[in-house]
């Protein structure tokens, strides 16, 4: 059974919305050269891909970093990389995203940092084509792509607000749009229907787009901006969780058509540092251009319902 409201957004969609991200995605990202020196920036999934390209980008500004990672070797690696190339400072967290009490775990720790952190980007995350539960026995892709950022973002809230300047940069993707028919709050969980990789997917980014207006609302007039992007269609290591025959078509066929992720490394950049964005918040960027999300994205009353649903599924409730 589709959302209930899926006619109402079926008679929302408008053409040129699909024009302009097709017009889009061949665009390249603007960029920024101001340098960043001295600042702090968080970046989760930052062993490789885009969060790897981006850690090294804001280092290469000046940028000191804190990455949260779940592969302890490969972060040691990174910090390692990072110092001894741009003489940063870099640090690292090793949390699985996939686990409520790590993630808790993490807002928790970076919330009692003495630095003020002024770039907050939540890059990890997941495809799945077939449907996985976490220990938590949640959908685990619901989980890294939308409920991690979630947590952490609420946690942090207070620390950011007393900060009075701050910017949350959450990656998320044109894939939002395939789930057409909105969110089913009644089945986050991907119980009562026919698992899909890339409805559940879609359905994950959208949550997030929606948790983007009621973050926006509570920090109005604090100085802290919260953006989404897509990254562009660039070459990741998103999917490799999956089978033998999805990594072999990923390997063969689409990755041939993408582009190279430093696109998103510096579009993550200009999100995070550029002076034209400075009172921007609450938007959806194809890589740095502003796009209107899918109308499931931007119906505030499933927002607010998601916003309760999510602070009972995270323990975020007193």
């Amino acid at each position: 059974m589709k959302n209930k409201k899926f006619a109402k957004y079926f008679r929302e969609y408008e053409w040129s919305n699909i024009f302009a991200m097709i017009r889009n995605s061949n665009s390249d990202p603007k960029i920024c050269d101001n340098t960043f020196d001295g600042k702090l920036v968080v970046i989760t999934g930052a062993t490789s891909g885009i969060g790897y390209l981006t850690a090294r980008k804001y280092a290469s500004m000046g940028a000191d970093l804190i990455c949260v990672n779940r592969n302890p070797e490969k972060s040691e690696a990174l910090k390692k990389e990072i110092v001894g190339e741009f003489a940063v400072k870099c640090e690292y967290i090793i949390a699985d995203l996939s686990k409520l009490d790590e993630i808790h775990r993490v807002g928790k720790e970076l919330t009692h940092l003495n630095a003020e952190i002024d770039v907050l980007i939540h890059n990890a995350g997941i495809y799945l084509t077939n449907r996985e539960t976490t220990t938590d026995g949640l959908e685990k892709v619901f989980v890294i792509q939308y409920l991690a950022s979630f947590i952490i973002n609420y946690i942090l809230m207070d620390k950011l607000k007393s900060q009075e300047n701050a910017r949350i940069i959450m990656v998320n993707s044109e894939g939002h749009r395939f789930a057409a028919w909105g969110l089913r709050l009644d089945d986050l969980n991907w119980e009562k229907r026919r698992y899909s990789g890339l409805k559940s997917y879609g359905s994950a980014k959208v949550a997030q787009l929606l948790s983007m207006i009621v973050f926006d609302e509570h920090f109005q007039k604090t100085g802290v901006l919260i953006n989404a992007m897509h990254p562009g269609a660039v070459k990741t290591g998103t999917g490799q969780e999956n089978g033998q025959v999805y990594r072999w078509f990923k390997r063969n066929f689409i990755d041939k058509t993408l582009k190279s992720p430093e696109i998103s490394a510096e579009a993550l950049y200009y999100l995070g540092v550029s002076k034209e964005i400075e009172a921007v918040s609450g938007k959806f960027f194809n890589l740095t251009t502003e796009e209107e999300p899918a109308p499931p994205a931007l119906d505030k009353e499933v927002a607010y319902e998601l916003w309760k649903k999510s602070l009972e599924l995270s323990g975020l409730l007193d």
